[in-house]
């Protein structure tokens, strides 16, 4: 235990609020590798939660944010940045004909999205309740506290914000049965990422967006964790063949600077007027850099091609890894977004590959997590099953 970690560690119990319990301290980065204050390597399969998509300190991003930090780090968004705009037309190029809103976080972009259904179905018809999925989660903030669809977060938190209600996953039976005239919208994520690594079936999507579609009612995806490359595809939407009416967007859209936002198709985009909603540090020059690096790795490095190639040997690899195992019920996932079901708690599993200097998370508590960076290499894949298998075999002794 290093001096630095000891004063860490005692500042941060007498002055930071006790919402998070750090296990580990974390001083340096490259790649999908990070250093502790004690100089040892780990292997990063967390990725910031989802956020480091194109690495750490990723050589383009750092280059981008260096240079923009010389220049113009903030102003008002009652000005025009040059490069907010030019972010923006590159992401609408890539989704579809649409417009963008920047905010900070994942949690900011889906109240975001959230007030957007609101106001359009508000002015269409007085209508304000979005149906969400069980097992989901959309952020901490009151509004997406209420959309999530996992009780334990709103615990303490009583009373619900209004107007949501809750229906089970991949089920369009009882999508259709809570369908009442005062829906406005349906709103999921692509992928269920803290529920458990839950995909969601093509075809339901498709039926979802055909039962949008009949009743007047927007599809909104969450795409905060399953998007920006997550799963093989630039958005998440296009690895499904479906098109929301809008999407969220945050975590790894600027490689680890804050922003998050929300795109909404033509049809809708100018629902949201001058002076409706807003963001302090919404599309500041500084991460709007940041952002357009992360979007140049997608089209210069193969980060796309990568995360679909190393994504589809892990999931044979761990499958066949876990077959001995009863405890393991199977793998599954998209992409680098995937998940080792068992029939406990993860927890402890998770603890043990960290002593095994593998960094990972957990998921819906049953479930172990891997969402590394989306430029591994087939050398770290491989490391990465040698230490769970080494965490496997001494769970089963």
């Amino acid at each position: 235990m290093s001096k630095l970690y000891e004063e860490t560690t005692a500042r941060f119990s007498k002055y930071v609020m006790p919402t998070y319990a750090p296990q580990k301290m974390f001083v340096k980065g490259e790649g999908a590798r990070l250093w502790d204050d004690e100089g040892a390597e780990f292997l990063d399969f967390a990725a910031g939660i989802s956020v480091c998509n194109v690495g750490h300190c990723n050589p383009r991003v750092t280059a981008a944010i260096r240079e923009q930090a010389g220049k113009l780090v903030h102003i008002s968004n009652l000005y025009y940045n040059e490069l907010m705009p030019r972010l923006a037309e590159k992401l609408v190029t890539e989704a579809f004909d649409g417009k963008v809103f920047f905010a900070n976080s994942g949690a900011e972009a889906n109240e975001g999205m959230i007030k957007f259904a609101r106001k359009y179905g508000n002015a269409h018809g007085g209508r304000n309740v979005i149906i969400s999925m069980e097992n989901s989660f959309h952020g901490r903030t009151l509004a997406t506290l209420a959309a999530t669809g996992r009780a334990k977060y709103r615990k303490g938190f009583e009373p619900d914000t209004p107007g949501f209600l809750q229906v089970p996953f991949n089920d369009i039976a009882a999508l259709k049965a809570a369908i009442t005239p005062q829906v406005c919208a349906i709103m999921l994520e692509p992928v269920q990422g803290e529920g458990g690594i839950l995909p969601a079936d093509p075809d339901y999507l498709k039926q979802v967006r055909a039962l949008c579609d009949e009743k007047d009612v927007l599809l909104l995806f969450d795409e905060v964790q399953c998007g920006m490359g997550r799963i093989g595809t630039r958005f998440a939407f296009q690895s499904f063949g479906v098109i929301p009416d809008a999407f969220s967007m945050a975590k790894a859209i600027a490689n680890g600077l804050p922003m998050g936002g929300f795109m909404v198709r033509k049809p809708f985009a100018d629902t949201l007027t001058a002076g409706t909603h807003a963001s302090t540090f919404g599309g500041t020059p500084l991460v709007s850099a940041a952002a357009l690096a992360v979007q140049e790795c997608f089209d210069k490095d193969g980060v796309l091609e990568n995360c679909r190639e190393q994504g589809a040997y892990l999931m044979k690899r761990l499958a066949a890894l876990s077959k001995p195992y009863a405890f393991v019920k199977g793998v599954r996932g998209m992409g680098l977004m995937i998940g080792l079901v068992l029939d406990r708690p993860a927890g402890p599993l998770a603890a043990a590959l960290l002593k095994k200097n593998l960094i990972v998370l957990t998921a819906g508590e049953t479930v172990l997590r891997l969402l590394p960076p989306l430029v591994i290499t087939r050398q770290e894949a491989d490391l990465a099953v040698e230490r769970i298998a080494g965490a496997l075999a001494e769970f089963q002794a």
